[in-house]
C-alpha cells in the first residue's frame, strides 16, 4: 500500500469511528465526509471500496445492532427506534426487518436468556446483525442440496 492510501484509509476510519459513537444523532454524508477530508461523493465512493457497505447503510446497521440490544434488554419498539437516532418508527421496522430477517416486535418477543448469560464482548459478536444473512444462508442451501 502506498503512504496515500494507507493515508485515506486513516480518514475514512476516522469517519467510521465518528458514526460508532455519534450513531444516535442526525449523522448525513457531507458530515461524515468532513470528517474524512473528503468530498461527499470521494467519499461514498472509498467508504463502499474499505468496508463493502454505503456509510449509511454503516450508520443504520450499527443503529439496528444497538436497537437488537436495547429490544433485549426489555425497551418497547418506539423506544429503541428513538433512543438509536431513527425518527420514523415505519423507516426503523422495515430496516430491521431487512437486516435482522424479523420484525423488532417478534425479535423482542423471544427469549434472550443465551445472551443474558454470555460476556458482553461474546455477545456483541455473537448477536451482530449480518446484512444479507438470510440470501447467504439460501445461497448455502441451494448450494448444498445440488
Amino acid at each position: 500500500m502506498t503512504p496515500q492510501e494507507l493515508e485515506s484509509l486513516a480518514h475514512l476510519r476516522r469517519a467510521r469511528d465518528l458514526i460508532d459513537r455519534e450513531y444516535a444523532k442526525p449523522l448525513d454524508v457531507p458530515t461524515m465526509a468532513r470528517r474524512a477530508y473528503m468530498s461527499p461523493a470521494h467519499f461514498s465512493r472509498r467508504f463502499r471500496a474499505a468496508y463493502g457497505e454505503t456509510p449509511y447503510s454503516y450508520l443504520m446497521t450499527r443503529r439496528i445492532e444497538r436497537a437488537m440490544a436495547l429490544l433485549r434488554a426489555g425497551a418497547s419498539v418506539t423506544d429503541a427506534c428513538m433512543a438509536v437516532g431513527c425518527t420514523s418508527l415505519g423507516s426503523f421496522s422495515s430496516r430491521f426487518a431487512e437486516i435482522v430477517g424479523e420484525t423488532p416486535r417478534v425479535y423482542r418477543s423471544h427469549e434472550h436468556d443465551a445472551v443474558k448469560a454470555m460476556p458482553a464482548c461474546v455477545a456483541k459478536t455473537h448477536t451482530r446483525p449480518v446484512r444479507n444473512a438470510s440470501s447467504r444462508i439460501g445461497e448455502a442451501t441451494r448450494e448444498a442440496a445440488a
